[in-house]
């Protein structure tokens, strides 16, 4: 015995929101639903810590342009030119002392023992490499406020009045770089 039409279209209209909410549901959990904060969106206050759990939260640098960079062990040679760029404006006391830079790792799949302690070694070691302080997303929950998605470099401008001024993911091309490079200029020169 077949269903009565008005019965069958329900149940048309139950799978389909059924199959919507899948969808939908899926696109969460992979991440394609995630965009990164736009320009003018005030930034999140997150916190991190370093390898020796000291806190940082974000809007303790408030005052100053902050520089975001936020990548996995996979991702940590997409955008080596900016960083590379960076170094060389930094070089100076003006820039070095005016500008937040704040490296972040997304350690979150190491988020367990005996693993936590390796990593905790190699982020010290990197530190020392680099002459500055990385800081760890154990839990991702830096990444969830900010909408940044894993295994891929991300880069946020905060500018000193805590608002979001350039934010993009992936290799940056020149043209993103060298904005990234104005951008921090200029809310230090004013």
């Amino acid at each position: 015995m077949q269903p009565s039409p008005p019965a069958f279209r329900r149940r048309a209209a139950l799978l389909h929101s059924v199959a919507f909410a899948a969808t939908l549901a899926l696109a969460l959990i992979s991440g394609a639903a995630l965009a990164l904060p736009s320009e003018g969106d005030r930034a999140p206050n997150a916190r991190v810590v370093d390898a020796d759990g000291r806190e940082l939260q974000l809007k303790a640098l408030q005052g100053k342009p902050i520089l975001i960079v936020y990548e996995d062990k996979d991702s940590t040679t997409q955008n080596q030119a900016l960083k590379d760029a960076l170094a060389k404006l930094t070089k100076g006391d003006r820039y070095r002392r005016g500008i937040a830079v704040a490296p972040i790792a997304d350690v979150s799949s190491y988020d367990f023992w005996p693993a936590r302690g390796f990593v905790k070694d190699a982020i010290r070691e990197e530190s020392r490499k680099v002459g500055g302080t990385i800081y760890c997303d154990w839990d991702g929950s830096f990444r969830t406020a900010y909408k940044l998605r894993r295994g891929i470099s991300n880069v946020v401008v905060v500018g000193k009045n805590g608002n979001v001024l350039f934010a993009a993911e992936g290799a940056l091309k020149p043209e993103a770089q060298s904005k990234v490079l104005d951008l921090l200029r200029k809310e230090v020169d004013g």
